[in-house]
């Protein structure tokens, strides 16, 4: 009887250490999350456009952008470290494609209440140490990366105009290495646009979002 109690002592601490490593991982290091709890847009279904405020205090909404052929939109942050090794590849997307018709529109997702870091003072000294060239809007109230079924920083979705609609053409990664631009080898956003841009259909349009996941207060 003893041993018994004894095991199942040990078992209960156990599963108390448990429990306390996964509550604080995400602190330490960051995490390839991948389990998607938000049902947001699915490919081919169209976006609903939004109004958020941008770094520069001014609201900022897709249909301010009349002459885009589409846009290309990612839920990212300044804490995540995923989000930092995006973010030179990023600013290079929306120089690359803002002049073709698809800019970049980022959002951070993030309740600052739970990371201090995402803070809209701080979105703007951000956005000016790494000279950002795209809107880096807040989502206050977090009620846009719900409906995009967004749930991780940073995570993309390619919308097309079609008929005064935004269809939703890639949802994902960026490309499939977030640690080192050299070794990537797949550049899943690029070839998305570029399709878009010859009248072509996406070959790959949905791919797992690697990144933090977004905080959200309880």
């Amino acid at each position: 009887m003893k041993n018994i109690k004894t095991l199942i002592a040990a078992f209960i601490a156990g599963l108390g250490l448990l429990s306390f490593t996964a509550m604080n991982h995400d602190k330490n290091e960051p995490q390839k999350e991948t389990v998607s709890a938000v049902k947001g847009y699915e490919v081919g279904e169209a976006a609903t456009d939004f109004k958020l405020k941008n770094i520069d205090g001014k609201m900022v909404s897709l249909s301010d952008f009349k002459t885009a052929k589409g846009f290309i939109v990612i839920f990212t942050c300044n804490h995540c470290p995923y989000a930092k090794k995006y973010e030179d590849r990023i600013i290079e997307l929306d120089k690359k494609y803002k002049s073709q018709g698809y800019p970049v529109i980022a959002i951070n997702p993030n309740d600052p209440n739970v990371q201090p870091e995402d803070g809209y003072q701080q979105m703007i000294e951000r956005a000016k140490q790494k000279g950002f060239t795209f809107p880096y809007l807040v989502d206050e109230g977090q009620k846009i990366y719900p409906q995009y079924g967004a749930t991780k920083t940073p995570h993309v979705f390619i919308l097309q105009k079609e008929n005064g609609k935004n269809i939703v053409k890639y949802i994902g990664a960026i490309d499939n290495n977030y640690d080192n631009p050299s070794d990537v080898s797949e550049y899943y956003v690029q070839d998305a646009v570029n399709a878009l841009l010859k009248g072509e259909s996406v070959k790959m349009v949905k791919t797992v979002a690697i990144g933090c996941t977004i905080k959200v207060k309880k």
